[in-house]
């Protein structure tokens, strides 16, 4: 199965803690370079999203704006079927999953049906096995 990147995120560790929306984003073995999460846990380096958790927020009367997922790579491909130790390739980037989302309370702050919604459709965390690279937008996911 493949897909493309639609839209990239990086959260800066500024107060109001921006969300940034590049063309490119840096990665490597700790993360996403300038993401207030990079270097923090290497399980959970880089959140991957489907446009399909938008999609069913939308089908259950939940307008959200891309990104407020926390994603930092949203992609028009489904990789939640992954498992642990299973890799997927987008544009030059190895990507090896790490472990499935799990929901936090800044998704109740949006709407109170969201973590059950997305209880098991938010997103994949990934970690960098193949060095630093580049992720842009429009670049071809391989799972």
């Amino acid at each position: 199965m493949n897909g493309k990147v639609l839209k990239l995120f990086i959260t800066s560790n500024d107060e109001q803690k921006t969300r940034l929306t590049p063309d490119a984003i840096t990665v490597d073995e700790d993360g996403v370079l300038e993401d207030k999460f990079y270097k923090k846990d290497l399980m959970r380096a880089v959140l991957i999203t489907s446009l399909d958790s938008y999609n069913l927020a939308k089908e259950n009367g939940i307008e959200i704006e891309y990104g407020l997922l926390g994603e930092n790579i949203l992609i028009d491909a489904n990789p939640y079927s992954l498992v642990p130790g299973q890799t997927l390739k987008i544009g030059d980037t190895i990507l090896e999953i790490t472990q499935n989302c799990t929901l936090c309370k800044g998704l109740s702050t949006v709407s109170s049906k969201l973590p059950k919604i997305l209880k098991d459709d938010r997103g994949i965390f990934a970690k960098v096995v193949n060095g630093k690279s580049t992720i842009n937008i429009g670049d071809i996911v391989e799972i």
